[in-house]
């Protein structure tokens, strides 16, 4: 399957542990290449507590790879109960 893919991430920080999860954050998006992915736009909210993130993959299964990532997953093993949640959503233009 091809096409180009391209999500919104709306990530939330954990209470007490921002830092932390932007540190997460930088890291993660730093994997994104090897996936054929990119990150597009990265917005921080005002509360210090959200960012939104829009990400463009080459293919679904450049996500797919990302989401079984080893580094990622021993990043976010790492962080624990403090790691951010993150809803993503699929989007397209107009």
């Amino acid at each position: 399957m091809g096409g180009r893919l391209t999500l919104v991430a709306v990530v939330e920080f954990t209470v007490g542990a921002e830092a932390a999860g932007r540190r997460y954050e930088d890291a993660v998006l730093a994997l994104l290449g090897r996936h054929g992915g990119w990150l597009e736009r990265r917005l921080r909210g005002i509360d210090g507590q959200t960012e939104v993130h829009v990400i463009r993959f080459d293919s679904r299964a450049g996500y797919e790879s990302f989401l079984v990532d080893p580094d990622r997953a021993a990043l976010r093993g790492e962080l624990g109960e403090a790691a951010p949640t993150t809803r993503v959503i699929e989007v397209r233009e107009g």
